[in-house]
């Protein structure tokens, strides 16, 4: 039987718009296929084996939560880094997008170091361009590009994304007025959309799970077998109307 394993890092304060939705889609989705998905979590002073899993997911949260973790997330660079390099998936939403970037300058001016992973870095804007709403991208993920649809609510701008998860249709994205949304490559998937995600966007679901089976060959190049998507599909299909980009 095939198997994924997940951690869900910071669950019980990186939680913010139901992203813990995104981990119960991604076990459904797994399950569904006859694959075993095991779900476990770390947060603050707790010891894992990072490279040991097949997923790492971390949510978004305000600056309160982002600033009592970040010191225990810093500590755990070297663990990320290794777990990447062994072809670790990641799904990074909001707070956990910034985190991984160089740092995040908040509201009063603190600057909140991040891993430095990434070179990209976050700066938050003045209240007339903060950034909410519904959004719709045009994604491309691993030669696939399809639309997307979640809800974002930021202060932050994200600036000097090399390789961005998608074009924005609707909305605004990495910055107020900016054109491109989150940040993509071969192991982590980061953007600002919640809602949660994965529901309303399944194949980035899917995107997500074959990159974790693919860390330890179990698909074999082979693909997923095909869910019925249909009210997903319909229920995304709204969406797009409603904002004008069906």
């Amino acid at each position: 039987m095939m198997e994924i394993r997940i951690l869900w890092l910071y669950h019980d304060l990186m939680d913010l718009y139901g992203d813990k939705g995104n981990i119960m889609v991604l076990k459904t989705r797994a399950e569904k296929r006859g694959i075993h998905c095991f779900v476990d979590t770390c947060t603050i002073n707790e010891e894992k084996d990072i490279a040991s899993y097949d997923l790492l997911f971390l949510g978004g949260g305000a600056d309160h939560e982002q600033n009592l973790i970040y010191e225990d997330l810093l500590a755990r660079k070297e663990a990320i880094q290794e777990a990447l390099a062994k072809k670790t998936a990641a799904l990074l939403i909001c707070g956990g997008y910034q985190l991984f970037g160089k740092y995040y300058l908040d509201q009063d001016g603190n600057r909140v170091e991040g891993l430095g992973i990434y070179d990209y870095y976050t700066e938050s804007s003045d209240r007339d361009h903060r950034c909410i709403g519904n959004i719709a991208i045009e994604a491309t993920i691993d030669g696939e590009t399809f639309k997307a649809v979640g809800f974002e609510n930021h202060g932050g701008q994200t600036k000097n994304v090399a390789t961005p998860l998608g074009k924005v249709l609707k909305g605004h994205g990495n910055t107020y007025g900016d054109g491109t949304e989150g940040f993509v490559d071969d192991c982590v998937i980061a953007t600002y959309m919640h809602g949660p995600l994965l529901p309303k966007n399944p194949r980035i679901a899917d995107c997500i799970l074959t990159r974790a089976l693919n860390k330890k060959g179990q698909l074999q190049g082979n693909k997923l077998e095909p869910l019925d998507d249909s009210l997903e599909q319909q229920a995304q299909q709204i969406m797009l109307k409603r904002l004008g980009v069906a």
